[in-house]
């Protein structure tokens, strides 16, 4: 190709020496050729003349033009034009021609003198139908007026994808103007990434003829905005002959459309993100810190959750009045990496503090009023109005805050407190659309937060509760040395209805007793109070422990289908005697001084509440040294070890060098409690005392 001079190269599309095959613009309009001398008689005649006027060659050749072909009073114009034509003049306009048949057309002439090499002078004469002319040429213009002015990107390329004419709107679209194009290989003008994918796609349609629409390309062209996306289409060009000419080329900027549709997916992912991560326990706390991580830096670079200080008292917030303060407490700030975001974080209220915002306050306004709070484009005179005290605006500022929204944190109709988002290295302003995800997701985790404060509530109530069931220091009993924990669940947790007891009886018996009533909550402990005291009146009466499970067991009957387990043991000094009766509790360890700490091997019974299940006791003696580790299941139990298992580890635990008491009661709890905190624990270890005196 190199090689070979433009001015030789074959026309596109056809091969040189290749034979003829009508279907040019020519062969469309039907040009005719006529050449006559001077005298004004036909000298050649062309086989389009014969279709355009209807006489053949034979017909034509030696007949004077103007009585052949024009009406008889049209001669004397005919024949001035001539004589001017013959004089050198060219003419071109329109003439009513006759036709073989009779009738009479208009027809489109050119014409003009010519001069063989003997110096004799001839006319030229081409014509074509008027008709089929204007029909062409209001094609062309249309044609061209459209690509003009379309908004869509067209090009046309030859075979071998080099730019013949570009459009305005192509123009705009890749940031080029047409110079750039012409001549050039689409390989040169467009640098994109996937050049060899789009230039595979052209040499298939120029190949096959069959278009490529609508393939959606995304890069970066040299328009202004960053990456653009694109609806490409390839069309191969033929003339009416079917000769391919090159490749037409469509392009339908749809960045807009295409960077609303990854908005809107982006905001349906964080709107999903929020329902899987905010909320996963129902620590307020952890929930707040939830909402800030979800939307920094999604959404915010900066943002800061926090709550009325009236919302964590239990009762129905009382929302500020218009011209009041508002008193906040801070839960959670979260930041980004973004420029400024970390100094505009300190400017925000720590965890944990009490603040008090004055009326004029956006944050104040926005749970005042319930409403949105949104300045798409902070100025100086706003930060004041955003940060709690001058100190705080002072670091807004060098943070280059510049978009600020506040939206109220609204659960069953109670504001409850404020999500504040900050922008300060997203060089993008909050926008309507923010402004709205901001509040989807505020008001899915005030849900949250409020289900959390409740809970924090009746979880304070119950704890209270069950502390106050429980026993008071109780003092060591004759002939043992106690010691004892409860330990309520983790802030994820609800608190129980787990007890232990030391019930000092007549002479130097004594009855430790440790239980766990199923479920949670205020109703567990207060029927955990309920059983404890039962077991409290009977220990009194001297009973045997199967017979003081009999009887709770009747008890736990009428505590609303409240079930229970308990290990009672009685304990007699002066016999050094000990025995223990079992309702589906998990069985005591023994300690004896070197040897392995063991599991008692106790009839497990039923638990308390089943009904006409009987009870056994069990004795055996125990000797100076020895103790006994009676726990709830929330000390050994978790969701992915077996409790055999975990009973292992219990025992392995107590064999060690010996430990006073308390030392073991917080290596339990510590090695045992670390990652299992879902349940409240009650632990009572007692060891035997060598005999006074």
């Amino acid at each position: 190709m190199g090689a070979t001079d433009d001015a030789t190269r074959p026309e596109p599309g056809r091969a040189a020496g290749a034979p003829y095959a009508p279907g040019s613009l020519l062969d469309v309009l039907g040009v005719a050729a006529v050449v006559l001398d001077k005298e004004g008689r036909i000298v050649l005649w062309s086989p389009p003349a014969q279709r355009l006027f209807g006489w053949s060659a034979g017909e034509a050749l030696g007949q004077y033009a103007a009585r052949l072909l024009v009406a008889e009073e049209d001669w004397d114009a005919v024949l001035e034009l001539f004589g001017k034509v013959m004089a050198g003049t060219e003419w071109a306009g329109v003439f009513p021609a006759r036709h073989k048949d009779g009738s009479t057309r208009l027809v489109e002439f050119r014409n003009m003198r010519l001069e063989d090499r003997h110096g004799d002078f001839y006319a030229l004469g081409m014509a074509t139908d008027q008709q089929v002319l204007r029909v062409a040429e209001r094609d062309l213009a249309l044609s061209l007026r459209l690509v003009a002015q379309s908004p869509i990107g067209l090009a046309v390329m030859d075979p071998e994808l080099r730019y013949v004419m570009v459009n305005p709107a192509l123009e705009r679209i890749h940031g080029l103007p047409a110079k750039a194009y012409t001549g050039r290989h689409v390989r040169d003008v467009l640098p994109f990434p996937e050049i060899d994918r789009i230039e595979a796609a052209m040499l298939q349609v120029l190949r096959t003829g069959t278009p490529l629409v609508d393939q959606f390309i995304v890069g970066r062209t040299k328009a202004p905005g960053g990456e653009r996306a694109r609806l490409v289409s390839y069309y191969r060009l033929e003339d009416p002959g079917g000769h391919v000419l090159g490749l037409a080329t469509s392009v339908v900027d749809v960045t807009d459309r295409h960077r609303a549709a990854t908005e809107a997916e982006r905001r349906l992912a964080l709107i999903a993100d929020a329902s899987v991560l905010i909320g996963t326990t129902l620590d307020l706390d952890q929930t707040a810190r939830e909402l800030a991580r979800v939307v920094v830096p999604a959404l915010a670079d900066v943002a800061a959750v926090d709550v009325l200080d009236t919302a964590l008292d239990g009762s129905r917030t009382a929302r500020p009045e218009d011209g009041q303060p508002a008193m906040f407490r801070a839960l959670a700030v979260a930041s980004s990496h973004a420029p400024g975001a970390a100094e505009a974080a300190r400017a925000a209220d720590p965890p944990g503090e009490i603040a008090k915002y004055d009326a004029d306050r956006l944050v104040a306004r926005c749970v005042t009023s319930g409403k949105p709070v949104h300045l798409p484009h902070v100025t100086p005179a706003d930060i004041p109005c955003i940060a709690r005290d001058a100190e705080a605006a002072e670091r807004l500022a060098r943070a280059g805050l510049h978009s600020y929204v506040a939206v109220p944190l609204i659960a069953r109709g109670e504001v409850l407190g404020a999500l504040d988002l900050k922008r300060t290295g997203n060089p993008e302003p909050f926008g309507d659309d923010d402004v709205v995800l901001a509040g989807e997701l505020a008001a899915r985790a005030a849900v949250c937060i409020d289900n959390a404060r409740w809970f924090q509530r009746e979880r304070a109530t119950a704890l209270t509760l069950q502390r106050n069931l429980l026993p008071q220091r109780p003092q060591n009993p004759v002939g043992l040395e106690v010691a004892y924990r409860y330990q309520p669940a983790g802030a994820g947790g609800q608190v129980g209805g787990d007890w232990f007891d030391v019930i000092p009886q007549d002479g130097a018996k004594c009855a430790l007793v440790v239980g766990d009533v199923m479920g949670s909550g205020i109703n567990a402990a207060a029927a955990m109070g309920q059983l404890r005291t039962a077991a409290r009146t009977l220990a009194g009466l001297g009973l045997d422990p199967d017979q003081v499970l009999h009887h709770l067991d009747r008890t736990a009957n009428g505590l609303d289908q409240s079930i229970a387990t308990c290990v009672y043991v009685v304990y007699d000094a002066d016999s050094a005697r000990c025995c223990v009766a079992n309702a589906g509790h998990l069985p005591p360890v023994l300690m004896s001084p070197g040897e392995r700490p063991l599991l008692l091997d106790l009839p497990t019974g039923a638990p308390l509440g089943v009904g006409g299940v009987p009870f056994e006791s069990v004795a055996f003696d125990l000797a100076p040294g020895d103790q006994l580790v009676m726990y709830t299941d929330g000390l050994v139990e978790t969701r992915d070890e077996a409790i055999d298992v975990r009973l292992r580890v219990l025992a392995d635990l107590l064999d060690r060098p010996p430990l006073g008491l308390e030392e073991t009661c917080d290596l339990l709890l510590t090695a045992l409690r670390e990652d299992n905190d879902q349940d409240d624990v009650a632990l009572l270890i007692a060891r035997v005392t060598p005999p006074s005196g």
